[in-house]
């Protein structure tokens, strides 16, 4: 049972009684008014005073004199009214009743009993006869309290019983991984939840220690072999984890263990408020491919960050995909002074935009449509806006397609990182992220060379005015990693909708390996990267374990509860043009160094040869005008050697680059 407080504004006691509505929804019935519950609050304390008057007239007493009856009644139906308002007994939804509401009524009761104790008194001073008899007050405000708790309580368990599965589907049969107070508040939020989705079969105490008592009147269930054949004897088809104090490794392997049987599994992500059901309720939700990931949590040096962004004006190219639009998210939580969001792509740019919009901050966003290629329309933002800090996200990411397309590999990924790179040092920004990637490293594709020569690039053009500008020279850093799990160019998505239509999931081959990382992990290492870098490193991030990508689509396929190649097929189709079976993080050559964050190491691959390079760029791009594919790739291969193409088209090409200027003027 519901009440629903149409007048909010309304703080005045006289507006409850006024604020009627007599259409009832018998559809719905947790939609009473508050009125209705304060009518039915004050009928059951005249109820109870009823049964006190009875109760003492059989003792030939009288509760109240009967030649004050009905001043008695009156007042005494006054002052519980009164105090039902005060303590607001009626503005609770009585199915989810809790000790609050107890306290609340007992509160309204225990004042009405001294109310009536202080007239007693009153009128005794003035030597008259008391209003009500003493002992017959407090056995009033017991039956009282008894039967205003004893009512919401049924009312209660009603709900939970017969009305929480109407127009709802089959219950899941689950068991709770745990028996702490964490896990009894799970179980409290999901027995709460209207329609239910779980019918709770009991919980699991990892340490066998509880096998004979009970929670919620459910049994403590020990662990005697392993948990799938625990949950298959008694029927279960789903297990919540609700024990915080388990491992990551402890729960990849009780989640490898049961979606070997397709058992679901359900977790609690984040949970802020453990006394709040409806947040707990909310937050109870199947456990994704990235939560399998074997990775700790990441500890960041937040008040390095915060220096480096607080009361600044930030600049994000790429602002409207997966990588920047989560940079652009967690910089707001530094409070810079202005945020510039900058993407092409108008439809992702304008739901940024609307998110930013409705957070609570006061944080000033500029949202910016251009293209990063085009010079001169950059250089009035950078001029009118004046950055500070610059991250460079902005890029062609989709390996097949820049293999098709070599020339706007080079336009976006060289020419733009050139120009804001450019920008960045004319309009003395203190730093300049890049974002890289690992098919950077020793390329195979169009797409991964086009991305080394922007390293390069970048590197180089530290190095070049450190020497000139020295402390006043932007500090450029570059931050490199692998796959980011949903990000737009994983395969994650892609899976997730192959699955969804019914398969096949396509591999392109069954050796392929890959590391990945979740995008909230990758941003966090961006921005601690650009906190500690001094310029012209290359940052290279820890990505975990590699991963076969069949194993990925596997427990994907297990995790949406169907079984691979039974009811989701896996096709082979081949490696793609320009895909490496494996991705590297180093060069053949390069070292590591350590810095002060586990995650984060520097790539020891110094490029510092800036006039050499950025005549090559200006030739490479002047050829990619031309359109001539083979023309650009042998133009890229002479400024990344160890660029070997794994296109059919490209791979055999060695043509000098001096044989073919002649055919691109």
């Amino acid at each position: 049972m519901n009440t629903t407080n149409k007048k909010n504004n309304k703080s005045d006691f006289f507006s409850i009684l006024t604020d009627v509505n007599f259409e009832f929804d018998f559809k719905n019935l947790a939609y009473l008014p508050r009125w209705f519950i304060l009518l039915l609050d004050l009928a059951i304390v005249i109820v109870a005073g009823v049964i006190t008057y009875l109760l003492f007239f059989g003792l030939k007493l009288n509760f109240i004199p009967i030649n004050y009856l009905s001043l008695g009644i009156i007042f005494y139906v006054a002052v519980n009214l009164f105090f039902f308002w005060i303590y607001r007994t009626y503005s609770g939804i009585i199915r989810h009743s809790s000790y609050i509401d107890a306290l609340k009524i007992f509160f309204s009761q225990f004042s009405t009993f001294v109310v009536l104790l202080l007239v007693n008194f009153l009128l005794i001073v003035f030597d008259k006869e008391k209003l009500y008899l003493t002992t017959g007050a407090f056995i009033n405000a017991l039956l009282s309290f008894s039967l205003l708790f004893f009512y919401r309580i049924i009312v209660k368990q009603t709900f939970e019983k017969y009305f929480n599965n109407i127009g709802s589907e089959k219950k899941v049969s689950a068991i709770i991984y745990g028996s702490d107070a964490n896990a009894i508040a799970v179980a409290n939020a999901l027995n709460s939840e209207i329609p239910g989705r779980f019918k709770l079969i009991g919980f699991i105490d990892k340490n066998n220690q509880n096998a004979t008592k009970r929670i919620l009147n459910l049994p403590i269930l020990g662990i005697k072999k392993n948990i799938p054949n625990l949950l298959r004897s008694m029927n279960v088809e789903a297990l919540i984890i609700a024990d915080k104090s388990l491992t990551k490794e402890d729960q990849s392997l009780i989640v490898e263990e049961c979606i070997e049987y397709n058992i679901k599994i359900y977790t609690l992500p984040v949970i802020s408020d453990w006394d709040d059901q409806k947040e707990i309720s909310k937050n109870i939700k199947s456990i994704e491919i990235q939560d399998l990931l074997e990775r700790k949590p990441i500890v960041l040096d937040t008040n390095s960050i915060s220096s480096n962004l607080f009361n600044k004006t930030i600049l994000i190219s790429g602002a409207a995909g997966s990588i920047g639009s989560e940079i652009v998210r967690q910089v707001l939580t530094f409070n810079p002074k202005k945020i510039i969001i900058l993407d092409q792509a108008e439809t992702p740019l304008h739901t940024l935009s609307l998110e930013i919009y409705n957070l609570d901050n006061d944080i000033d966003s500029e949202t910016i449509i251009s293209d990063i290629r085009d010079y001169e329309i950059l250089e009035q933002l950078f001029d009118k806006y004046r950055p500070e800090v610059v991250y460079h996200a902005a890029a062609y990411k989709h390996v097949p397609m820049m293999e098709d397309n070599p020339s706007q590999s080079i336009f976006t990924n060289v020419l733009g990182t050139k120009n804001i790179a450019d920008l960045s040092q004319k309009y003395q920004v203190e730093r300049f992220v890049m974002i890289s990637t690992d098919k950077a490293v020793n390329p195979s594709s169009v797409m991964g060379a086009s991305k080394r020569i922007a390293e390069m690039y970048v590197q180089s053009k530290h190095y070049k005015y450190k020497q000139i500008l020295n402390e006043k020279n932007t500090k450029f850093i570059t931050t490199r990693f692998g796959n980011v799990l949903g990000s737009n160019g994983s395969v994650v998505p892609l899976f997730t909708k192959q699955i969804q239509e019914g398969g096949p999931i396509t591999i392109t081959h069954p050796e392929v390996i890959r590391y990945f990382m979740t995008i909230p992990e990758a941003c966090q290492l961006v921005l601690e990267a650009c906190s500690m870098g001094k310029g012209g490193e290359i940052y290279i991030f820890d990505m975990g374990k590699p991963v076969k990508i069949i194993d990925l689509a596997k427990k994907m396929i297990r995790l949406a509860g169907f079984q691979p190649y039974k009811d989701i097929n896996i096709k082979i189709v081949g490696l793609r043009p320009g895909e490496k079976l494996f991705e590297e993080l180093l060069n053949d050559t390069a070292k590591n160094l350590a810095t002060h964050h586990e995650k984060i190491t520097i790539t020891e691959e110094i490029f510092d040869q800036f006039d050499l390079l950025q005549s090559q760029i200006n030739e490479l791009i002047g050829i990619a005008k031309s359109g001539h594919n083979e023309n650009i790739v042998a133009a890229m291969k002479k400024i990344v050697p160890e660029f070997k193409s794994m296109n059919s088209v490209f791979e055999t090409l060695d043509i000098d680059i001096n044989d073919f200027y002649v055919n691109t003027k």
